[in-house]
């Protein structure tokens, strides 16, 4: 056992301070002798309680261990209603078999009701948008784990940037009045991103969007993409809670200039737009609907292109309704450390327009902290699209990979491909996945610079035409990188360097990418 053999001050040289010199004796390790748990809450059995304990007889002595055990008990407790229960634990040291016995025990305490939330520090964010958040409304019983995932909800909207939540003793010992404090923050964001391909060149996209409109918490965005083979312009807003109900709806319009010519020598523009609305089923799972019109042209299609890509040249009309299942345990949706997702989404078109087809996409992830910092990911997606009725799928409905999701690879640089023409046509199903660990890179925090690791797989294959010259292999393509991020002044700042390592011959590479942006 530490303990503090003494302490000398010493007044300094300049006589405006002391000098404090403690002499500490580390003693023996002590282990954990024998552990218990006794209650005096009338309907709560020990039995129940007891699987929370997060120490055991034999370890050695680890004071972050009983304090881990006291916060699990009281959050149980709290989720049954009791908001201040009293658990201490009482210790009894054995110098003769240097062990240390513990009984953790749990005092009554009175159910709490919740009382009142107050609310401060919004100067422009209206209250509702801030309660509309909590799982707890007054008049309910006190829970701890609804209060810590109201708190979490708040800070996933990314409208403040500190967000503290206290427990106060209310009008009568029965009732506790919750605090809310937060700090606001900028809501707006003008972004501007930019890379460089082997194959495409420079490009950019500037954006401009505003998450918190007029304090409403609607979210409106309006963006452009500039590029050499790229220009794109997209409107987006959503109402979060559509006619004061846990019901987002929200209204894409976008106009897309594809410049494919390095890609498949051809050309594709897009306009259209969708109509969607969401909803909680419950607390980690969310249904969201779609509907989507658009219009598709293939041209400016090269007399050198594939005959596969020169026939599909044209315009056609697309009408498709779709869902989205999303299953989220993120601890944060913005920046997870722990936790897990999944993701389930549906496509029919053939409610109208000229193709008909069914698309199902897949996706998750798993979050872990492995220690302060350092956060060992495995994401992954993957898709499949098949045309219904005898229709094949268009190539503006299938799938490319490369570039952003597979890092290492070009936009559209792997998959099926004309090997007469270098011309890559796209594949009707596709997955890739990211293995990457987080760590700081030993800089002092406040300059918010950190690095990762990474490894990328994926595939790309199953293209409807058959021919002697298409090569449409199903094997794992495999890059291996690292990247760096920084919160800048200007905003952040992402370089990512990637090298494929497993590939096939006709596949194109990119070496690095990099974004920036900034807010106001």
């Amino acid at each position: 056992m530490t303990r503090v053999v003494s302490a000398v001050a010493e007044l300094a040289p300049a006589r405006d301070g002391f000098f404090i010199t403690f002499t500490i004796e580390e003693g023996e390790r002590y282990r954990f002798g024998k552990i218990d748990v006794t209650n005096q809450i009338k309907d709560v059995k020990v039995d129940d309680l007891k699987p929370l304990v997060t120490v055991a007889e034999g370890d050695w002595y680890n004071a972050d261990q009983v304090d881990k055990t006291i916060s699990a008990l009281t959050e149980a407790l709290g989720n049954r209603g009791y908001a201040f229960v009293d658990i201490q634990p009482r210790v009894k040291r054995n110098a003769d078999t240097r062990t240390i016995d513990v009984t953790f025990e749990i005092k009554e305490g009175p159910r709490v009701y919740v009382e009142r939330i107050d609310i401060t520090g919004n100067v422009r964010t209206l209250d509702k948008v801030i309660r509309r958040e909590f799982r707890l409304v007054e008049g309910d019983a006190f829970n701890t784990s609804r209060l810590q995932r109201s708190e979490q909800r708040i800070k996933n909207l990314g409208f403040f940037k500190k967000t503290d939540i206290t427990t106060n003793p209310g009008s009568s010992p029965d009732k506790t009045v919750i605090g809310v404090n937060v700090e606001e923050q900028s809501t707006g964001e003008f972004s501007v991103g930019a890379g460089f391909s082997t194959s495409e060149g420079v490009l950019g996209d500037i954006s401009i969007r505003e998450r918190n409109l007029l304090g409403r918490g609607q979210d409106l965005r309006i963006g452009t993409v500039i590029a050499q083979r790229q220009q794109q312009v997209d409107l987006s807003f959503t109402e979060p809670y559509f006619l004061e109900r846990n019901l987002a709806a929200g209204i894409d319009l976008f106009e897309i200039n594809q410049d494919n010519q390095l890609i498949g020598q051809f050309n594709q523009f897009t306009v259209g737009g969708s109509l969607r609305m969401g909803y909680q089923i419950t607390e980690p799972l969310r249904q969201t609907l779609k509907y989507t019109l658009r219009q598709d042209t293939i041209n400016n299609v090269q007399s050198t292109a594939s005959r596969f890509i020169q026939e599909e040249a044209g315009t056609r009309n697309t009408s498709a309704v779709g869902q989205v299942l999303l299953y989220d345990k993120r601890d944060n949706r913005l920046d997870p450390s722990a936790g897990y997702f999944g993701q389930f989404g549906v496509d029919v078109a053939g409610l109208g327009g000229d193709v008909r087809y069914v698309r199902t996409l897949l996706s998750g992830g798993y979050y872990y902290s492995v220690a302060p910092q350092w956060v060992l990911s495995l994401t992954g997606e993957g898709g499949y699209i098949h045309g219904l009725g005898g229709d094949i799928v268009r190539i503006e409905d299938r799938f490319f990979v490369g570039g952003d999701n597979l890092r290492g690879f070009a936009t559209g640089g792997i998959g099926p491909r004309d090997l007469a023409t270098n011309d890559a046509l796209g594949g009707n199903v596709y997955y890739v996945g990211t293995v990457s660990l987080g760590f700081p890179l030993g800089l002092p925090q406040e300059l918010g610079i950190t690095g990762r690791v990474f490894s990328d797989f994926g595939s790309l294959f199953n293209l409807d035409e058959k021919g002697s010259t298409i090569a449409d292999p199903h094997s794992v393509r495999v890059s291996t990188g690292f990247g760096v991020s920084w919160a800048s002044p200007l905003g952040p700042i992402k370089l990512d360097l990637a090298v494929p390592v497993k590939r096939e011959p006709f596949d194109k590479k990119q070496f690095f990418r990099i974004g920036f942006g900034t807010r106001f």
